[in-house]
């Protein structure tokens, strides 16, 4: 009998091996720039085109390698950052992916450039597939350039799993700017599509995450500064303001590498405990040094995830850093127990001497006397006078019955004529007319929902899911026609993003504009909006456009075929009547009236139900 274990051809263990290590252009563009930090770099460019599928180039000046190591860098399980297995635990650069290089250059058209400074010439080697197509010397700068095209060509399933052009460079962002981010010594740079995203000179961290993030991200910060024998915390914190809807700008670097730890996050979230409104997220960006040895990088593949050998400590450590910054600079209140600020000083009395207090008396006032040596009686005057103070004060009469001579006389003297009185409606019954008015009317059941009478029973609405289903459809329609209602604002707002956001808002602008906004944008990295949407109120306007492009970041919701269609379900979620606002008869009637005018009243937009009915005989079934 045959046997029937085999051992794979190369380039097909290359190509499962990229299931695992490429998911997707983001993948190569971290790769990439790893392997130009660790070959100790100064300068990297990343140049992207359509979102990676067509070109992802990573071109560094770092020490290049020679011709050897440059083919066997696409070798499997090369690496020139292990010699022995001890290694994996003491790990100080990006970490070791054997399949990686070998990986990519399985799935897409490598062409690599590479030369050291101690060499005249350079090496030019071009891979398809895995199969070397050409090798020889040229005349390059010192450094490395890897260009990766036409991501995935020979596995075109793959390639129909990529989501929509926004969604990938968004991704691409992100890797870019953890890689940014830990290295502010290196000068980096990004374009995409010919354009320039980023160029982020060398500097100290906060100018590096004011480069990236721009707008008002400074005056957001707050230092956290901490060493211990355990740990050395080092970054910012944003003020609890300045707070977020998404958790697009939180960040942990352990050893300039970044991860993400859900235990760590909790412990930030504790310090900013009593601070944050509901459904808000502050802003980090922490830098943790550990000994190598007290962590293990190597239990997620892509090395997101680290296992601490001291996690509690870690999290009370943290915990404790955040709060006393955010004390120590007058974010967080300060309890103390034994202080009274009634008892403070005021500012201006502080260096003021205490001044002597003067007492005035008359010694000869008498309070039982009734009258005193050349003064009137009491019933010569209508005052009396306190000799004290030296004030008069009406006297006390006793004929107060004399004040009211005359006046049953003049009642015959008030003309009652040009005089209309309103009558009083004196209702006879409670429930006279009860039958009247609950014909049509619709009730709000625990602020939640929105009860409505029919013919054979009653409906019942949900308002959050219902309100979303109109204006999702009222805003679709508005950008399909073009004719978005705008109402001018009499003083436009400037509101502050990143580049990658101001990107995503440029490549949306058609669709805004069609829904109602009128806005430009300007070199200083703000939208400066002139117009909203009739519906869309001043306050609300931020708000909308932060979730919109949080749900573009996310690529929520995962049902949408389209950019308009995305938009439209954004803003309906934004907009939509909260669950627990209590509404008026006449709301509670639009937003009836206004789903079941709607071409789809079942669903909301996310494909849940909007209303049910119950029917008399169901409830005839209960009695």
């Amino acid at each position: 009998m045959p046997s029937i274990i085999q051992l794979l051809p190369d380039h097909v263990a290359n190509q499962i091996a990229a299931g695992e290590v490429v998911q997707r252009p983001a993948s190569v563009v971290k790769e990439l720039l790893e392997n130009a930090v660790d070959a100790g770099a100064t300068d990297i460019k990343l140049i992207v085109k359509d979102a990676g599928k067509t070109l992802v180039q990573v071109i560094d000046n770092g020490q290049g390698m020679n011709v050897t190591d440059a083919r066997m860098c696409f070798e499997r399980h090369a690496t020139s950052k292990i010699r022995q297995a001890e290694d994996l635990f003491a790990l100080s650069t990006k970490g070791f992916r054997g399949e990686a290089l070998a990986s990519i250059a399985a799935i897409a058209h490598v062409e690599l450039k590479t030369k050291q400074d101690a060499d005249e010439l350079g090496h030019h080697i071009v891979i398809e597939g895995s199969r070397y197509v050409s090798q020889e010397v040229a005349v390059l700068p010192t450094g490395t350039s890897f260009a990766i095209k036409n991501l995935f060509f020979n596995i075109p399933a793959r390639r129909n799993f990529l989501k929509s052009e926004i969604v990938e460079q968004r991704h691409i962002i992100d890797e870019f700017q953890r890689v940014a981010l830990a290295h502010p010594q290196i000068h980096f740079s990004m374009y995409h599509n010919g354009s320039d995203v980023y160029n982020l000179p060398i500097s100290n961290i906060r100018q590096r995450i004011v480069n990236i993030f721009a707008g008002k991200t400074n005056e957001k910060l707050v230092p956290v500064e901490e060493e211990t024998e355990i740990v050395k915390i080092s970054g910012f914190a944003s003020k609890p303001e300045f707070a977020k809807k998404n958790r697009s700008e939180q960040f942990f670097f352990v050893n300039d590498r970044f991860i993400r730890s859900g235990y760590l996050h909790h412990a930030i979230m504790s310090a900013y405990d009593g601070l944050l409104k509901d459904g808000s997220q502050p802003s980090y960006f922490l830098y943790l040094t550990v000994p190598p040895s007290s962590i293990d990088i190597n239990i997620h593949p892509t090395k997101t995830e680290i296992k601490f050998d001291d996690e509690k400590a870690l999290y009370a450590i943290l915990r404790a850093a955040v709060k006393h910054s955010l004390g120590q600079f007058n974010v967080a209140p300060v309890l103390d127990f034994d202080r009274d600020p009634s008892l403070d000083t005021p500012y201006d009395y502080r260096n003021a001497s205490a001044a002597t207090p003067t007492v005035e008396f008359n010694g000869d006032y008498n309070p039982f006397a009734d009258t005193r040596p050349n003064t009137p009686s009491r019933e010569s005057s209508s005052f009396s006078v306190n000799h004290s103070t030296g004030r008069h004060f009406p006297k006390a009469t006793g004929n107060w019955d004399s004040l009211y001579i005359g006046l049953e006389n003049e009642k015959d003297s008030i003309p009652t004529t040009g005089f209309e009185f309103e009558a009083d409606v004196i209702t006879s019954s409670l429930f006279d007319d009860v039958h009247e008015k609950t014909v049509t009317k619709t009730y709000q059941l625990n602020r939640k929902y929105i009860v409505s009478p029919i013919k054979n029973g009653m409906v019942i609405v949900h308002q959050h899911r219902a309100h979303q289903r109109i204006l999702y459809e009222n805003f679709l329609k508005s950008i399909t026609i073009k004719k978005g209602l705008s109402q001018q604002l009499l003083f436009p707002l400037h509101l502050y993003f990143g580049a990658e956001e101001l990107q995503a808002i440029d490549e949306m602008k058609d669709s805004l504009t069609n829904v109602g906004f009128v806005f430009d944008l300007n070199e200083a990295e703000s939208v400066i909006v002139s117009g909203v949407p009739v519906n869309v109120s001043e306050s609300e306007v931020s708000l909308v456009l932060e979730q919109l492009l949080s749900d573009l970041h996310s690529d929520i919701p995962l049902t949408s075929f389209s950019q308009s269609d995305q938009i439209a379900k954004s803003m309906a979620q934004s907009l939509a009547v909260k669950t627990g606002v209590t509404l008026n008869e006449q709301d509670q009637e639009n937003i009836v009236n206004g789903l079941f005018a709607c071409k789809e009243q079942n669903v909301c937009p996310f494909q849940k139900t909007t209303f049910t009915t119950i029917r008399v005989e169901d409830i005839d079934k209960k009695f």
